[in-house]
């Protein structure tokens, strides 16, 4: 059972406007899919309309079988889906703990202190930083909880854009892995858009490139990563 479909789905920044076009997307249980594309290309639009931030100019969006409202964050939130905006969307002002306790209420539960050590497990540089705010973490730190903060709220499906924002490559090799082992251990569906392809391909199972907000290719990330050259003409066709 694919746990994310989307059908049919236009969404626009600009009401009647559509940027997105027409796009049929099915993520499985577990699953990491690469969202690609060149700049301009529909993607940060495409995951806002998804999770909510943006109504919908057409189509549907289904999560584990129920079907989301157009436009409706919290509903995206409550039914599994979480979006980890470009921006990390922290509370600068709030400590790093405080940050993760405030996460699992979206969901309407309190943070269970074993489920903070869960997320701690994948992101143990945030275990001496728990005091700190989190507006002093460094870039990487921020991301780390960024991500953690979201796997608090339980998600069925993960949502990232630009992971690797302002972070040096290294940061993101050390980053990327765990959404790996996240979606094995914990059955979580991820879409990630990055613009590090190669570092996307290495973890992803399958990969989707977006060009002029039409899906313009999409294949097994081994073979795409086999064969650049078709990744290359569908970034080129845009």
């Amino acid at each position: 059972m694919n746990v994310l479909e989307c059908a049919g789905l236009s969404a626009a920044r600009i009401r009647n406007s559509p940027c997105v076009h027409e796009v049929d997307l099915s993520i499985g249980k577990g699953e990491v899919v690469a969202l690609l594309g060149p700049n301009g290309a529909g993607k940060t639009t495409l995951l806002e309309t998804l999770a909510g931030l943006l109504p919908r100019e057409a189509g549907t969006v289904t999560v584990s079988g129920t079907e989301l409202p157009s436009g409706n964050p919290r509903a995206a939130v409550r039914n599994g889906l979480v979006l980890v905006p470009d921006d990390r969307a922290l509370f600068r002002k709030l400590t790093t703990e405080q940050n993760m306790r405030l996460a699992a209420r979206a969901r309407g539960r309190k943070a269970a202190a074993q489920e903070i050590e869960v997320a701690l497990g994948y992101f143990p540089a945030l275990r001496k930083r728990l005091p700190v705010a989190a507006g002093q973490l460094s870039g990487g730190e921020q991301q780390m909880l960024a991500l953690a903060r979201a796997l608090l709220q339980k998600p069925d499906v993960l949502l990232i854009d630009e992971l690797s924002m302002g972070l040096a490559p290294v940061i993101v090799e050390a980053i990327l892995p765990v959404l790996r082992q996240v979606a094995a251990e914990q059955g979580t569906s991820v879409v990630l858009v990055e613009q590090h392809v190669h570092l996307a391909l290495g973890v992803a199972d399958r990969a989707v490139v977006l060009v002029r907000g039409r899906i313009h290719l999409e294949d097994d990330a081994a073979a795409l990563t086999a064969d650049l050259g078709r990744l290359e003409a569908a970034y080129m066709a845009g």
